[in-house]
């Protein structure tokens, strides 16, 4: 019989006493059963049609709550972000389910709830804030972490508790559905944003969930859940860095396993993953999660288990602590492998622990508070009235849309357009009077309002079309479709070009409609062929250019396309990775000058839309090798580059050491100012090459970034304390190593050809890095 103190309370209740003893006490009261019920999950899925993730409709759990709960349960699954249901809907049914698992089991141990937070909340009537690749966009770590912190708080006064995001998957391939999902592809960029995220969740009291551990978005021909082919250099040096500085430097809680294969070895039967780098050598103490059915995949898509008892078994050995987002493979699986001697019990008590000791610290074992929504207690009435579209959110949300536009030419210098003086303007293309095109597929309206149309959007979202009638009052705006995201229907061309060409100016807005599996042409499961613009959408930009009408090319779309037909040939482009429910009013800011634009390409913008695309991290053989090959990759645009409404000078750069000890910092001065006569922000970009080393590295490679505000004719120095182990790699024999040699340093607004450059000689023996290393790159502002 269990002990209990003066105030009747189980040791494992007793927060007087450390985790560990509170963890121990519980585990040790435990049977079995009970053990490996911390390791499942359960959701209750909605009855409509269509998949919210991969395969769902195969994997419907038949029956309702209680009779999965006798033994307690691990987590509880989206509650709030299966169906539409009101905030209040939403707490009333969390509350509800909470009570009964605690009331099933015999030491009314909560479950952990968890929903997806890749652009907020998930659920009706939250913000949805902009996707990740335009979080990436805005180079700036302290907004993204505020911007998580108010997802956080939003959470956690919903009772929730853990959140499936970032996703840190480092893009390789733009035809990939997920590059939407994505912070881009830089690793140091990934990390720095990744990170930032993650300080902003976990601030909350929020586990963060890193995802998609590890290789996910390097898939055969981008195609989702495909097998990964990579060798273990570029898994180390260009895969693993962001996961690592989210852990280390963010504090994340959680790991999700990846869906994908490398070189075979599913990610989820993977013990050199899962246990030797994440545990073993990153000493990462939280839990590893299994992506949705990632452990009965094991079996039916990857064919490394004959059935789900052995996947489980598979699974557990490998590492995956906690089977998501049913429990399948698990459960009963589970106990009986460990009765037969299959699998250690100990193994299962490692995972329980992990589980037990995040209970303990979200408070589910203090009592009933942080189990129930909005502060409710058992018995007592929840406060329902949780608003999740505040108008902080809404400052954020479009303080992070206005950060992330990218102005990527404006060669005519008809931008910005003046409000007073703007006549006669054509608002062309399918994303214009869309407010869905805003979003990304993991936004709620796109993720599953799209299967209850009676419910509209589910909170207001202004389109560009309407916030332009608002930005430009006095303008004659006319308006034409001329032809959808997606379709073969054409009818619509040749009135959109009558329009254009009847008007002195047309904006023409082309890009993606986001949804999931087929439903949109960006998103889970929206893989492209090519990059060309999806569907009519090049006709129809052809169509408008054919005018002769000043042109101002807007793409608003969740990954790069192939704009090099159109550079030299448009009067302005610009560039927004869905922006989210203020990203009309950002984009017509950006047009009308009140917003001057300072997002970068966290992203290469191809020429080609055919050439195999390549992104920015290539060795020399990678890039443009005339007498070698024919195809040229050269980008339309680079990675990192982005204009404003004000030119800005590269003025001077310089190191405080010639020479740097191969475990040294060096500091790195470069001085930027602002030419114009708008205050402006630019992204002062440094990259490091390393031209002779053991094996062949990128050409150019990000190594520090900061923001730098700038008043007309303002200069100021950004330094950068630039530790050696930023120019670490994995050597022939696969061991991080910095060794000594010449460095050359290159400041400037891209990866293009930046116009600043240093060379620096690394001294001292060739050093291993073992165990944790610098990731960061320190900077501070000066004034000039």
């Amino acid at each position: 019989m269990t002990s209990v103190n003066a105030q009747g309370l189980a040791p494992w209740q007793d927060a007087a006493r450390t985790t560990e003893e509170r963890v121990e006490s519980l585990l040790a009261e435990l049977t079995l059963e009970e053990k490996v019920a911390q390791l499942g999950a359960v959701w209750i899925q909605s009855d409509e049609p269509g998949n919210v993730a991969p395969l769902q409709d195969r994997f419907v759990v038949a029956g309702g709550l209680a009779e999965r709960l006798r033994y307690g349960l691990g987590h509880l699954t989206r509650v709030y972000g299966t169906a539409p249901l009101t905030p209040a809907e939403g707490a009333a049914r969390l509350h509800s389910m909470q009570e009964q698992v605690m009331a099933a089991n015999r030491h009314g141990i909560p479950a952990i709830a968890h929903e997806e937070c890749l652009t907020g909340f998930a659920t009706y009537g939250a913000t949805a804030y902009p996707t990740p690749l335009a979080w990436a966009a805005t180079f700036d770590p302290g907004l993204i972490e505020r911007m998580a912190a108010a997802i956080g708080a939003d959470l956690r006064a919903a009772g929730v508790h853990q959140g499936l995001s970032p996703v840190l998957d480092v893009v390789r391939d733009y035809r990939w559905g997920r590059v939407e999902e994505t912070l881009g592809e830089d690793p140091y960029l990934v990390g720095q944003l990744g990170a930032a995220y993650v300080r902003g969740l976990e601030g909350a009291g929020i586990i963060a969930t890193l995802k998609h551990f590890a290789g996910y978005a390097a898939s055969r021909a981008g195609r989702n859940q495909a097998p990964v082919s990579i060798g273990p250099r570029e898994l180390a040096d260009v895969i693993l860095p962001p996961f690592e500085t989210a852990l280390r430097e963010g504090g994340a809680r959680s790991v999700m396993g990846a869906y994908n294969d490398l070189d075979g070895v599913p990610v989820s039967a993977d013990p050199h993953l899962l246990r030797r780098v994440l545990r073993d050598e990153w000493g990462f103490e939280g839990t590893v999660v299994a992506d949705y059915w990632a452990i009965p995949f094991l079996a039916s898509m990857h064919g490394v288990a004959e059935d789900l008892p052995a996947a489980g078994a598979l699974a557990m050995l490998a590492g995956i602590d906690v089977e998501l987002p049913e429990t399948h493979a698990y459960g009963e699986h589970l106990v009986g492998h460990v009765r037969a001697g299959r699998v250690n019990e100990a193994l299962v008590d490692g995972s329980v622990r992990r589980v037990l000791r995040q209970k303990i610290e979200l408070g589910l074992l203090d009592g009933d508070p942080a189990a129930l929504p909005h502060g409710g207690t058992a018995g007592e009435p929840v406060n329902l009235g949780l608003d999740l579209d505040s108008p902080r959110n809404r400052r954020l949300a479009a303080a992070v849309a206005e950060r992330s536009i990218v102005l990527l030419g404006n060669p005519a210098g008809v931008l910005p357009l003046d409000p007073a003086t703007t006549s006669r303007v054509a608002v062309i293309g399918p994303c214009a009077d869309d407010p869905r095109t805003l979003l990304g597929c993991y936004a709620f309206p796109n993720h599953v309002l799209d299967r209850y149309p009676e419910h509209g959007m589910g909170l207001p979202i202004p389109s560009v079309r309407e916030r332009l009638a608002e930005e430009f009052p006095h303008a004659d705006l006319r308006h034409a479709v001329g032809a959808d995201v997606m379709g073969d229907d054409r009818s619509g061309i040749e009135r959109a070009a009558e329009l254009a060409g009847g008007c002195d100016l047309a904006l023409l807005f082309v890009g993606d409609r986001a949804g999931l599996f087929g439903g949109g042409t960006s998103g889970e499961g929206c893989d492209a062929a090519d990059l060309r613009l999806p569907g009519l959408q090049p006709d129809l930009v052809e169509a408008v250019l054919a005018t002769g009408t000043p042109t101002v090319l807007v793409v608003v779309s969740g990954r790069p396309y192939a704009l090099g037909p159109y550079k030299d040939r448009v009067a302005a482009a610009i560039q927004a990775f869905l922006p989210g429910v203020e990203g009309g009013a950002a984009l017509a800011g950006v047009l009308s000058g009140r917003v001057n634009p300072s997002g970068r390409l966290p992203v290469q913008i191809p020429a080609s839309p055919a050439i195999n695309p390549s992104t920015y991290l290539q060795p020399p053989l990678g890039r443009k090798a005339e007498g070698i090959t024919v195809l040229d990759p050269t980008p339309a645009y680079a990675f990192g580059h982005g204009l404003s409404y004000s030119p800005i000078e590269y003025v001077a750069m310089a190191t405080d050491l010639a020479e740097c000890p191969v475990d040294g910092e060096i500091e790195v001065s470069v001085t930027v100012r602002n030419a114009g006569g708008r205050p402006a922000e630019e992204v002062v970009q440094l990259y490091a090459s390393d031209p002779v080393a053991q094996v062949a590295r990128p050409a150019v490679q990000l190594i520090g970034f900061a923001r730098v505000p700038l008043e007309p004719g303002e200069s100021r120095v950004v330094t950068f304390g630039v530790p050696a182990d930023a120019f670490s790699y994995t050597g022939v024999e696969l061991r991080r190593i910095v060794e000594p040699g010449l460095i050359t340093l290159a400041a400037g607004p891209s990866a293009g050809e930046p116009p600043l450059r240093q060379a620096i000689r690394l001294t001292g023996e060739t050093r291993e890095l073992r165990g944790a290393r610098r990731l960061t790159t320190r900077t501070r502002l000066l004034e000039g």
